[in-house]
Parts: C-alpha cells; structure tokens; sequence
C-alpha cells in the first residue's frame, strides 16, 4: 500500500459508490434469511465432524493399545499424526475452494473421511490404523474454513459476527462433547463401533450438501469462472500458498492470540482424567467424559454472544466515526474473555485443584471449565470474524492458514502440559498459561490501535470497504 490510510477505511460516500453500494448489498441478499439458516445449520454440522473425529479418539487409546498388544504411548502417535494431517487438509481444501469453490470441496473431502473411517474400524495392524487416520481426519479437515468462508460469502459485515458466532459455537461443543461420547464408547460399546458411526455420519453429511448446500462464492469471484481449462481437466493449486498470508503483522499477531488462548483450553481439559479424575476419586471412564460438558457447555453459549457482541461494536463504532469502517473494531469484544475470564478460570482452578478437597474442590473446577469455555469464545469467534473481514476475498485460505499454523503450535505444547504438571504442579502450570493468555490479549490490544498502520507494513490483498 503507498499511504498510510488503509483503504478499508473509506467511506461510500463518494459520486458513484452509490451504485456500488447496491450491487455489493445485492451479493448477500441472493438467499432468503430461511436459506441463510439452513446454511449455517449445514456447514456447522460439517464443521462438528473434525472435533468429534479428533476428540472422541483420545478415551479409547488404552483399548485401541490393549487390542493391538500396544502401549498407549505409541497408540497417541494417532493424535499427533493426525495434527499433522488435518492442517495439511485444511490448506488443500481452502486453497481449491478459492478455484472451484465451496460445495466441490466439501463433496471432494468427505469421501476420504468417510473412508478412513470405515478403514479405522476394520484395521487389523496399528501401522494401518495410523495411516487411515490420517486419511480421516484430511478429509474432514475442510470443515472450519469452508465453513467460515461460507458465512463469510452470505453474510455482510454487520452481520457477520453474529453467525459466525453460531458457527464456532456448535463446532466447538464438539471439542468437550467428543470425550463424552469416547469414553462412553470406549466402555460401554467398542472404539471400532465409534468410527463405523463416524463413516455412517460422514455419509449422512455428504448427502446432505449435496441436496441442500448450494455453492455460496460471490458470483465470478472462482477461478474456475475464468479458466476455460478447468473444465476439462484438474487444475493444480499450490495448497500452501494460503500459509503466505502470515505474512500479515495483524493475521500472525491474531494468530497468536488465538493459540495463547487456546493453551488455556488443552490445560484444563488434556490432563482432565489425571488431574480432576485421581484428585477426587473419579475412576469411570463415561463419569470422566461427563466433566467435559461444562466447557461445551460454555462454547455453546459463548459463541453466538460473542458473535453478537462483535457486531455491535462494529456497528457502534461505524456509528461513531460517522459510517467509516474500521475492522480492528471488531476485536474490542475480545475484552471481557482475553483480560478476564480466561486468565481467571486458569489461576481459580489450579489453587483449587492443589488445596480444596472433596466435592467442593470438584465443583469449583467444573465452574471453571464453565467460564473458560466461554471466555475462549469470546476471544476465538471475534479473531475468527476479524480474519474474514479482513480476507473476504481469501476467507477459507484465511482460516486454514491461521488453523494450520495453530495446530502444528498447539501439537507440541499439548505434549508438554502432562509433564509440566508432574514437574511444577497444576497451579503453577495453569500460571503460565494465564500469562500466555494475557500476552495474547496484549497482542490484540496492539492491533486494535495500529492495525491500521500494520495493514500498511506488509499488504497481503487486503479487503476494501467496497467489497467486503
């Protein structure tokens, strides 16, 4: 960018916007607000499918290892390699998203799942089994991104934030309702039942996209609307040239904020059984899932207040500089859950974890899974909404890049949280990570200010007010 002014700060105001103004809104009022819904019902469903294949696995390492003649140490490769997995899918699809658009990725990616599903149940080796996961989660990994790009594609920016909220909210509830449903499997029924479940659902969602899912990218906004030759052939898309967009001083410095914050959430809920289930006698594996609820729980009601939050700040402070945009604005909801509650829960549950015995120390902890899981979304769904803003064009290619880079973050920083408690304790533990939390809320705070300038840095396509 040559100035210093950031052109998503001009206004419409200007002799000919008008016209342009009319167009733009016309893009999002293509479908009817009961369309609209049955959108975002569809692809939050998509979007539930990558927490429960990768949540519900984690219960059932011990009879996955016991049915193998394995130990769970090397049965948890599964979880790793599928980190590794599900951020390479999410860049292949985003990226032949921006070509091909929305729903041929979603009817591309779902077979895989649904075939290493089928294939993860069958496995007769461990080393099958790796690779069939990895399979499966690849090809479920599209459902965040396209997901959010496709709110992003019906949705204006006033509006946005809003549904993007009841997006995260019913894909993240996945992360702490999968546990339950595991364990509850993994004692009950059999892990091989639990994936063929998966398989069946993957098929049930496949059939439902392509019914009632119809293709939301702007207009001649795909490449493939431009590319004769596409239409007789595959076109080659570079998937990692999503990860280019990092290169935003405002993307990276959201990104981070979004790991720091998400430290907060594998804290408390990896060493759950270890922690919350030996401190206070909890022994049955259904019972130990059951303590995941209240952090879903909280997730469930966080996102859409956070997405509703976010675009009343928006909307109130376009009010204030008299109809000028600025999408930092969007990121001062993160105030109350990046300053507040996040740290808070983290510091409350490990002084109680170490000093309150019995059945009070148990509900206190509960409480706090509660508040984190809302406060985590009163940061998550805003950056999330801010990313698409900002990259309406690029919306899934976004998302993928900011995921991917979050999950090969957090990957390695889940491996150390188990031993960091063996080593300094819970409290200390949930010290550090209350003050990577905060440091992560100073990350956004420094975009709110000069995200203006830090767009002028290093320009990556940003999106302009007129087509955003």
């Amino acid at each position: 960018m040559s100035t210093e002014e950031c052109p998503l700060l001009l206004t419409v105001d200007q002799p000919g916007d008008g016209q342009r103004a009319q167009v733009h809104e016309e893009v999002y009022n293509r479908f009817s607000i009961a369309q609209k819904i049955t959108v975002v019902s569809i692809v939050s469903s998509a979007g539930l499918v990558p927490s429960f294949v990768s949540g519900s696995f984690v219960p059932s390492i011990p009879q996955v290892a016991k049915d193998f003649g394995s130990t769970p140490a090397v049965v948890s490769l599964a979880v790793s390699l599928s980190v590794f997995a599900a951020a390479i899918g999410a860049l292949v699809w985003s990226a032949y998203s921006s070509f091909y658009g929305r729903r041929p990725m979603y009817l591309w990616g779902m077979p895989f799942m649904c075939l290493g599903s089928f294939a993860v149940a069958s496995s007769s080796n461990l080393s099958s089994l790796l690779f069939w996961r990895c399979v499966q989660t690849f090809g479920c990994a599209g459902g965040v991104s396209l997901g959010a790009a496709v709110i992003g594609d019906i949705y204006k920016v006033e509006e946005r934030g809003t549904a993007m909220g009841s997006f995260f909210g019913a894909t993240l509830v996945g992360l702490a309702i999968a546990p339950l449903c595991g364990g509850v499997a993994a004692e009950y029924w059999s892990w091989r039942g639990l994936h063929l479940a998966l398989a069946i659902w993957g098929l049930l969602q496949m059939l439902l996209i392509y019914i009632f899912l119809p293709e939301t990218a702007h207009p001649n906004t795909r490449c493939v609307d431009r590319t004769v030759r596409s239409r007789k052939m595959v076109i080659w898309v570079n998937p990692f040239s999503s990860l280019g967009l990092l290169r935003s001083p405002n993307i990276m410095a959201v990104t981070l904020a979004n790991g720091f914050t998400l430290v907060s959430d594998f804290v408390l809920l990896i060493p759950l059984a270890y922690i919350i289930g030996v401190r206070y006698g909890i022994t049955s594996d259904a019972l130990i899932g059951a303590c995941f609820l209240p952090s879903g729980l909280g997730n469930f009601i966080g996102a859409p207040i956070a997405g509703y939050l976010s675009d009343m700040v928006v909307r109130r402070w376009k009010d204030k500089r008299n109809g000028v945009w600025v999408p930092e604005d969007r990121l001062r909801a993160t105030y109350v859950g990046g300053l507040i509650l996040v740290p808070l829960s983290l510091v409350v549950a490990g002084l109680t974890t170490t000093y309150i015995d019995g059945p009070v120390g148990l509900a206190i902890n509960l409480i706090c899974l509660f508040t984190n899981g809302l406060g985590v979304d009163l940061v998550l769904t805003p950056i999330g909404a801010y990313n698409v803003d900002i990259m309406h064009s690029r919306s899934a290619e976004v998302m993928a890049a900011t995921t991917a880079f979050r999950s090969l973050f957090l990957a390695p920083v889940s491996g150390l949280i188990i031993p960091c408690i063996e080593t300094i304790g819970v409290a200390a533990t949930n010290g550090i990570a209350a003050l990577l939390a905060l440091v992560g809320y100073f990350l956004i705070w420094v975009t709110i200010w000069y995200g203006d300038r830090m767009r002028t840095y290093v320009d990556v396509g940003y999106t302009s007010v007129a087509n955003n």
